[in-house]
């Protein structure tokens, strides 16, 4: 995660896609450059834009609901013959979007466009 690539200012210009939520498992994720930052500098200054996001953007909590629909979707994957439908991660994005009906704005759509019922849209 590098900062550079959105500022907090640009999360109202995502306003036109509607209300905006981030699942639970993309907070550990960007919590996660946080922790692997290679400077106390860098550490800061991440810690300050994921913070601003989460205080900003409603998050999505995991839930029994969402790990169903995610065994689903995993299952899906373990079948003969179907490559890879993304890492654990995306398939728990995924997973929560289509529990929601939302769809997943992403700068990387080819990490989801095998994931059945996923709606994907790109920034």
């Amino acid at each position: 995660m590098e900062n550079d690539r959105l500022d907090l200012k640009d999360l109202a210009a995502l306003s036109h896609y509607g209300d905006a939520y981030i699942s639970a498992i993309t907070v550990s994720e960007l919590l996660t450059g946080v922790h692997v930052a290679k400077s106390t500098d860098v550490r800061i200054q991440r810690s300050t834009f994921v913070e601003g996001i989460i205080a900003r953007v409603p998050v999505l909590d995991f839930t029994e609901e969402i790990a169903r629909t995610y065994a689903e979707l995993y299952a899906y994957f373990l079948k003969p013959r179907r490559k890879s439908g993304g890492n654990v991660h995306d398939l728990q994005i995924a997973a929560t979007a289509i529990t929601h009906s939302f769809a997943v704005l992403t700068g990387n759509a080819e990490d989801f466009k095998k994931i059945p019922g996923l709606k994907i849209e790109t920034p």
